[in-house]
């Protein structure tokens, strides 16, 4: 590594100063002429800070070395691309609209899994609970990683029932992106909706996939028109149906215009471009009209091109909606039918050109404790450690911790502080977590969602840090809408019982226990009646503990209204 002395003394010549004026320019010239992305980061990097500022201004006293800048760029240059090749998606829909059947085809089609694995059939990778498999429903979030286009898509498949929604509310609160389900036929339905507006309030971004576009009854268009009209947002359709309802059987990309027709045999791993059928052709031109006006809209430089009638390239398509999306103006379409095996490909395309890197998003914020003063942590290895407890599992007997690392990194054996305990932890096992498996892995760097074992009084919402304390928002807890009084069978499974339901509690937020204390029983309330039949359930079968339960009540509290007078006379004869 080349070195050099840099020197402000009173000895410096006018012509020494001169010089060293023109190597900070040249230096500063240097990382400015780096990727935009670089030089973003080069202010930041705290490791990296003291020498950008060293060959930005007059140095004052002794003589100090300084590296070699090309040195620090290559390095800047190698964490901002691991950055950017990363994709923290979640993908939600309301029940039955197909999305853990679309994560199904997405992990066989990225090589994740080797055979597809269906709903239906109770053998969905992502629905790895007996429960989850028994009911063909999804009742907890699961984690996975795939790789697609040289980019890491970690994915969380979370539940579409109401009585879970709470999986949905904290999986959000680490995503940067969202890819929202609809169904052809049913369109926005009411769980799409209320998920839509929990991503409004944490900002965000998101694509959606109609599916079931084989379905009778299925119309790309009034989905798109519903979503508009329901949840006030700019829908771009990027593609376009070939064929409908059960005639359905490839899509029209309108950036490419190319047809693309997906070959059964391999279950649509194969796929191929062609042209655009002469009877579609019209219709396809429209479409792609259609969106380059609302394209110009969101970028200046595009209108001028479209409205000078020049060539716009695909690079350059791309670009626009993928800043649009990122600022929440508009929504990218795509269609398919998960089920068929068709659409899934260029979704994850989509995912990869359009959906946020950690790079791509604000510096995440919090409020330093000790001071009550906002402060940011940037996402970088070399910033110090802050991670966000969003959810906490219990697998035989062992606490998990699923935790997204915003900056710095954390390796096994290292001391953590829970900023909202005030308490340090140690970090026994990190986990690489792909549905119910679990790989252990040494380190985990910034962007990552990862499993961690030995935090023993973490739960969901901590905020974890090194070194600087600083307090993210928590996951805001919902309360409870139903409960129901429940015994153990056997009065010698009472502690037993008290055990399971104090484990259940600490890993879901929306689950109460409370002792009744004119009759002595113990109340549990959740969200609803199937998610308090999950809980009954899972008391059973992972604690061995029968119980008898009373019947539902439903949670509400009475209030005045409005004011009101009321005069009534009383009267009582008063014998003797």
């Amino acid at each position: 590594m080349s070195r050099f002395f840099l020197s402000a003394s009173p000895m410096t010549t006018g012509r020494r100063a001169l010089r060293i004026k023109k190597r900070e320019k040249s230096i500063a010239g240097i990382a400015m002429a780096r990727t935009a992305r670089t030089t973003t980061i080069i202010g930041n990097l705290p490791t990296l800070r003291f020498y950008y500022r060293t060959f930005s201004r007059n140095l004052k006293g002794p003589l100090l070395p300084a590296p070699s800048f090309s040195f620090i760029i290559t390095a800047m240059r190698k964490e901002a691309q691991r950055l950017s090749r990363i994709r923290n998606i979640g993908i939600v829909a309301h029940i039955d609209a197909g999305k853990t059947t679309l994560t199904e085809r997405i992990l066989y089609y990225t090589g994740k899994t080797y055979k597809m694995g269906e709903v239906h059939e109770g053998t969905a990778v992502m629905d790895y609970l007996p429960q989850e498999q028994e009911r063909g429903i999804t009742i907890s979030s699961a984690v996975t990683t795939c790789l697609w286009a040289d980019t890491e898509i970690r994915i969380i498949d979370t539940p579409g029932h109401v009585d879970f929604t709470i999986e949905v509310e904290r999986s959000l609160r680490v995503l940067d992106g969202l890819v929202v389900v609809f169904c052809g036929v049913g369109g926005v339905e009411p769980q799409s909706e209320t998920v839509w507006h929990q991503a409004d309030h944490y900002r965000v971004p998101r694509i959606a996939f109609i599916n079931k576009l084989d379905r009778v009854g299925a119309d790309f268009f009034r989905v798109l028109e519903t979503m508009g009209e329901r949840l006030g947002c700019e829908p771009l359709a990027l593609e376009l149906p070939l064929g409908k309802e059960e005639g359905f059987y490839g899509v029209i990309d309108l950036i490419k215009m190319k047809a693309i027709v997906f070959d059964e045999e391999s279950l649509g791993a194969r796929y191929e471009y062609i042209s655009i059928p002469e009877d579609e052709r019209k219709r396809a031109m429209e479409e792609r009209e259609r969106l380059f006006e609302k394209l110009c809209l969101f970028d200046d430089r595009f209108m001028e091109l479209y409205l000078e009638g020049q060539e716009i390239g695909e690079s350059f398509i791309h670009e626009v909606i993928r800043k649009a999306t990122i600022s929440l103006k508009c929504v990218p379409c795509f269609l398919g039918s998960a089920l068929k095996n068709k659409g899934v490909q260029p979704l994850l395309d989509g995912i990869v050109r359009y959906l946020p890197s950690p790079l791509d998003l604000p510096p995440v914020r919090g409020e330093n404790p000790d001071t009550n003063e906002q402060e940011e942590r940037i996402p970088s290895d070399s910033e110090d450690f802050s991670a966000l407890a969003f959810k906490v599992v219990i697998e035989e007997g062992r606490k998990i911790t699923y935790v997204r690392i915003y900056s710095g990194s954390i390796k096994e054996g290292e001391e953590v502080l829970n900023v909202n305990l005030r308490k340090r932890e140690r970090v026994a096992r990190i986990m690489s977590i792909h549905a119910d498996k679990k790989e252990r892995i040494e380190e985990a760097g910034t962007g990552a969602i990862v499993g961690i074992v030995g935090l023993k009084e973490t739960l969901t919402g901590h905020t974890l840090v090194k070194r600087r304390p600083i307090l993210f928002e928590p996951i805001a807890p919902k309360e409870p809408v139903i409960s129901i009084a429940i015994e153990p069978k056997s009065t010698s499974d009472e502690q037993k019982l008290l055990l399971a339901l104090k484990r259940i509690s600490e890993e879901d937020p929306t689950f109460r226990v409370t002792s009744d204390e004119d009759s002595y029983r113990t109340v549990i309330s959740g969200m609803g009646e199937l998610h308090l039949d999950v809980i009954i359930r899972r008391i059973k079968d992972e604690y061995g503990i029968e119980v008898l339960k009373g019947r539902p009540e439903v949670i509400y509290k009475e209030t005045i209204g409005k004011e009101a007078t009321v005069e009534k006379e009383f009267e009582r004869v008063i014998n003797g």
